[in-house]
């Protein structure tokens, strides 16, 4: 959002695994990918990924739920939305759904009608050294 291209670089990371969902096309079921994929298009399904990026186009639709460590949105998905990482949305970004991440940026005019819900490290029982003699 700040940094004019940034998202390309994001998209650059990916060469030779990037997919696309091209406009007027419309794809049923669930997908699953490493690397990155640009809706242009329709995802009537859920989208999950452990390493790579989703990126949703200004006319871009997804209906499902969507599942990645990065995520743009510039166009829609009515579904829940779990960025592990990192989620950008774009001024023209609608959310139906709630929203789970762990860093947000959000542009003047993005819409999200749902709950927004901070991704939080889950705090580990303080564990005592192996070097501490209980003891002593």
């Amino acid at each position: 959002m700040w940094n004019k291209g940034k998202g390309k670089t994001d998209l650059q990371r990916f060469t030779g695994k990037t997919s696309l969902i091209a406009a007027g096309a419309e794809f049923r079921g669930n997908l699953g990918f490493q690397g990155a994929v640009q809706v242009d298009g329709r995802v009537l399904g859920d989208i999950h990924t452990e390493e790579g990026l989703v990126r949703v186009s200004v006319d871009g639709l997804v209906e499902g739920e969507v599942r990645a460590p990065h995520i743009v949105i510039d166009g829609e998905i009515i579904g829940d939305v779990y960025a592990s990482q990192h989620v950008e949305l774009g001024s023209r970004a609608r959310v139906r759904g709630n929203l789970y991440y762990a860093l947000m940026e959000m542009a003047m005019g993005a819409q999200v009608e749902g709950g927004l819900r901070p991704i939080k490290d889950q705090r580990r029982p303080l564990e005592l050294p192996e070097s501490i003699d209980p003891a002593q």
